[in-house]
């Protein structure tokens, strides 16, 4: 009767799913230098500026409230239906990524829990996606039921932006080895690194204002911020042309004055902000295309992520210097 009793707990369902629990975590990485790792940090930054694309697809074709309500599509659905059209597609189809993209921050932040205490660096930076995009859904959310208030939407691509930069620094940090960091810059180069910097979030918050101004609102409906289009397309500009000015004298100084860290990363930085300022000037001329504004978009989620990389590589690990 008893080996009967034990054969039966060794087979209740508490311990079949203590024996997944324990062979999950088991298949899980041990270090920085599982290949999974690397895999799941890149995947995550890539689906973040992929949720960028599609997001700006569902403002420029008009499909902001193809899902009417939030969180289900419909008063009675959490689906689309096929009489709400393509708009409803395409809002409905973006409202689906944000799972992919939260089931992916949850992978990288399982990827790296095994060795935590050793790289902490590496659980902050996939801890926060991993709850911000949670957040990012509830904006989301609030930009429905506010019927696309501008402002709203704006706060909405500030955190894509920003999640964008944050999984671009955990992709940088997996590539590198962990402890003090030292500057291998000039200090004179490093201050005018941050002050580009500083100049790229400016460019990004007016060119948010400057598209809540236009006629791009999402929804034929959607309400506007009411200022001057024209006007803040030039001041958008302004801080742009510093941003390039300063990238420029960078660049250059990074070249001539040996300064090897960050060249590359300045190198595709300049590529990246010569075009996002040829498309900045051709969607003006145009009358601001679609595709014009969403390429506008991606890219500086890409500029932003790439001058995150330069003030990064500013620094290095002490280690690698006495490793030499």
């Amino acid at each position: 009767m008893s080996r009967v009793t034990s054969e039966h707990r060794a087979a209740s369902p508490d311990s079949t799913s203590r024996n997944v629990v324990a062979r999950f975590w088991t298949w899980l990485p041990n270090s920085v230098d599982d290949k999974r790792v690397r895999v799941a940090v890149w995947l995550n930054v890539i689906f973040q500026a992929v949720l960028v694309g599609t997001g700006g697809a569902v403002r420029l074709t008009a499909s902001g409230l193809g899902c009417p309500t939030w969180p289900k599509c419909t008063a009675e659905s959490f689906i689309t239906s096929p009489e709400m059209g393509i708009h409803g597609v395409i809002e409905f189809g973006n409202r689906t990524l944000f799972f992919v993209l939260q089931a992916i921050a949850i992978f990288v932040l399982l990827c790296v829990i095994k060795y935590r205490r050793d790289r902490k660096d590496l659980f902050v930076l996939a801890l926060i996606p991993a709850c911000s995009v949670l957040f990012q859904a509830g904006i989301g959310g609030l930009t429905v039921l506010s019927g696309l208030n501008p402002y709203v939407v704006g706060l909405h691509f500030v955190l894509s932006v920003v999640l964008v930069v944050l999984g671009a620094l955990l992709v940088m940090r997996v590539y590198t080895t962990t402890g003090p960091r030292e500057r291998v810059v000039p200090v004179w180069f490093a201050r005018l690194a941050h002050v580009a910097s500083f100049f790229v979030a400016v460019s990004v918050i007016i060119g948010i204002l400057t598209t809540g101004s236009g006629p791009h609102a999402g929804d034929q409906g959607a309400a506007r911020n009411d200022l001057p289009t024209e006007v803040m397309q030039h001041v958008h500009s302004w801080p742009a042309y510093v941003m390039l000015a300063l990238t420029l004298v960078l660049f250059v100084a990074a070249w001539m004055r040996g300064i090897t860290s960050p060249r590359v990363w300045l190198s595709w930085l300049v590529v990246v902000q010569g075009a996002q300022i040829l498309v900045g000037v051709a969607q003006s001329r145009l009358g601001l295309p679609g595709v014009l504004v969403g390429s506008h978009m991606v890219l500086a989620c890409v500029l932003a992520a790439l001058m995150a990389a330069v003030l990064f590589f500013l620094k290095r690990p002490v280690a690698d210097r006495t490793a030499q």
